[in-house]
């Protein structure tokens, strides 16, 4: 179990800590809806957790493939919605993969990445589509 303390600042602002390493983050509430748009919003943080939850997914495989991912980078487009109730609409996921990977593993990483804890727990309503620009030989 991992405990997070969380701190209502006022003014839509919230303190987060990391119960194991003390690592501190804030939110704000985004421009569309009340806030500043100061920091991340608490819908930016679940972008950002699906994200790094499928770069680490990934790396976990790459681990057990032997090969190396180190340089990959995921994008993460958030869409909102506000009908019937306003909710995360769409995560779009584009990877880039800067090394070259051959296609069996490629089949094994991008299966991998819809094993990411966080993509399982999104509600099914969320659009979630992964996409993946792979390096080609030579490039």
């Amino acid at each position: 179990m991992v405990s997070i303390e969380l701190e209502y600042q006022g003014d839509l602002h919230c303190k987060a800590v990391h119960g194991p390493s003390g690592t501190m983050l804030t939110t704000d509430a985004p421009k569309d809806n009340q806030g500043r748009g100061e920091s991340f919003s608490p819908t930016d943080l679940v972008a950002a957790a699906l994200g790094s939850c499928i770069l680490t997914v990934m790396g976990i495989m790459a681990r057990t493939l032997e090969i190396e991912l180190a340089g990959t980078t995921a994008t993460v487009e958030k869409e909102m919605a506000n009908v019937p109730v306003r909710m995360i609409h769409t995560l779009r996921v584009k990877i880039h993969v800067p090394h070259v990977v051959s296609a069996e593993n490629r089949v094994k990483l991008e299966r991998a990445t819809h094993t990411c804890p966080v993509h399982r727990s999104l509600h099914p309503d969320v659009q979630k589509p992964i996409e993946f620009v792979w390096a080609e030989p030579g490039n």
